[in-house]
């Protein structure tokens, strides 16, 4: 195990921030399906609260920037988001609509399912034009996180999206890309379409989280081997090195058998690559692991750490994240800390 900080207490604090959407998780208890249930469990997520709430976890300060309706929905987000430490002061309200995604857990061979409700006519996504004050935005958090999911939604989410990164860029905040390219929302010919403006985010950000798959798909790069980390090793520096990105990350993960998965943990920085351990762990909650991978990925460079903690950091996150039920991560650096130092602890006393 890498070294550890003598005082993890002694982290800088930063100001981060995300855009995204709020959505309504509407959750099937234990592994009913919808046809079967009668009862639904509800709470509040996105990638961008996922995002926000576990670097307030990690002792930074998460401000959401989001449009949410003026209705008793929307006022029991905001109150969900409080309750995870976030900050709501960036929130827009307007509209009437909250999206919505019902879940049912899979079991065996059965996989999870997500079924969205009334997505692109939520208050986020039907937001006008110049709904963002992106310069007070930037002068108020010290990174932003943006999403390929968001990117997806409309040209105008697009536009907005383009307009904040553009405004963190000119005061010299930093800028975190996830790619999460998922082509079902794209529609058609979802990599041709979604090039242009994936290319666009892409030059202006400091943090990236892609794989090779990204590389070849999103990007349309070419690439001879098949088998995953040569092409990683092959793609992804070409990537860094085309769109001038300091730092790059992500995972690989395999599904094995008994809801068992591994994962490992890769970041690419000052032209070397550095990955984790393979971590074999069971699944209880899937959704949401992405996101706690991200966040530890950030934590370790706000905090300055060496690329072999922050990666290792981060895988660990990513593991304990599977154990959690909802999308939100919620280990501390302590709990993080301790996952990294033994992965199978008895009961904590």
């Amino acid at each position: 195990m890498p070294e550890q900080p003598n005082d993890i207490s002694a982290t800088q604090s930063c100001k981060v921030g995300a855009f995204g959407e709020v959505m309504m998780r509407l959750q099937v208890p234990g592994v009913e399906t919808l046809a079967q249930g009668n009862e639904l469990r509800y709470s509040f997520s996105g990638t961008g609260v996922n995002i926000t709430s576990a670097l307030t976890r990690l002792r930074h300060d998460g401000y959401l920037v989001s449009t949410l309706p003026a209705t008793p929905l929307g006022e029991a987000a905001i109150s969900h988001l409080r309750r995870l430490g976030i900050s709501t002061s960036l929130i827009q309200r307007d509209g009437q609509h909250l999206g919505m995604y019902f879940l049912e857990n899979g079991f065996g061979p059965r996989q999870s399912r997500v079924t969205y409700n009334d997505r692109l006519g939520s208050s986020f996504n039907t937001s006008p034009i110049h709904m963002y004050d992106e310069q007070r935005i930037a002068a108020t958090v010290e990174l932003m996180h943006f999403c390929g999911i968001t990117l997806a939604m409309n040209d105008t989410v697009r536009q907005q999206m383009l307009q904040l990164a553009q405004a963190m860029q000119a005061q010299g905040k930093q800028v975190v890309f996830d790619c999460n390219f998922r082509p079902s929302l794209w529609g058609p010919d979802s990599y041709e379409f979604a090039r242009p403006h994936y290319q666009k985010m892409l030059y202006m950000a400091d943090i990236v989280m892609m794989n090779e798959r990204d590389a070849m798909g999103i990007l349309g790069m070419p690439c001879e081997s098949e088998e995953r980390q040569l092409q990683l090793k092959q793609l992804i520096p070409d990537v860094a090195a085309q769109y001038d990105i300091p730092v790059i990350a992500g995972t690989h993960r395999a599904i094995l058998s008994n809801h068992m998965h591994s994962l490992q943990g890769y970041m690419y920085k000052n032209g070397s690559f550095t990955f984790s351990k393979s971590l074999t762990f069971p699944v209880h909650d899937r959704i949401g692991a992405g996101d706690a991978y991200t966040s530890g990925i950030i934590h370790g460079e706000l905090s300055d750490w060496i690329p072999q903690q922050t990666v290792d950091f981060a895988a660990a996150a990513a593991m304990l994240a599977h154990t959690i039920t909802g999308d939100t991560p919620l280990s501390t650096e302590t709990e993080i800390m301790q996952a990294m130092a033994d992965m199978y602890r008895d009961v904590d006393r």
